[in-house]
């Protein structure tokens, strides 16, 4: 069984026991974090929401928080003497999916 989530303005498709990383979530490590956006379950029976599922929740464990790798933005205009270089490292958190309620 399956489902399509909604967290952080994405979508993402995940399977019990799967670990995923998303957008920061407000929760501590090892915390139980439920989703009730779910978009689509999968498996022997099809639910499609319109549009969420009624009643369908996924619930995953918080296992850790964490930073992203660093990317460099640039910013350069040519003859004008301007340029800024800034970095950023994209917040994320990992969870591993306990069960899907469809």
């Amino acid at each position: 069984m399956y489902a399509i989530i909604e967290t952080g303005g994405k979508q993402i498709k995940v399977q019990e026991g799967q670990e995923i990383f998303v957008e920061k979530v407000s929760a501590d490590e090892n915390e139980t974090v439920t989703f009730d956006k779910v978009l689509f379950v999968g498996g022997e029976d099809v639910k499609v929401g319109a549009p969420f599922v009624e009643g369908a929740t996924v619930t995953a464990k918080v296992e850790k928080h964490g930073r992203q790798k660093k990317i460099t933005v640039i910013k350069f205009k040519a003859k004008k003497n301007y340029h800024r270089k800034q970095g950023h490292r994209q917040p994320y958190t990992k969870l591993v999916i306990e069960k899907i309620n469809a």
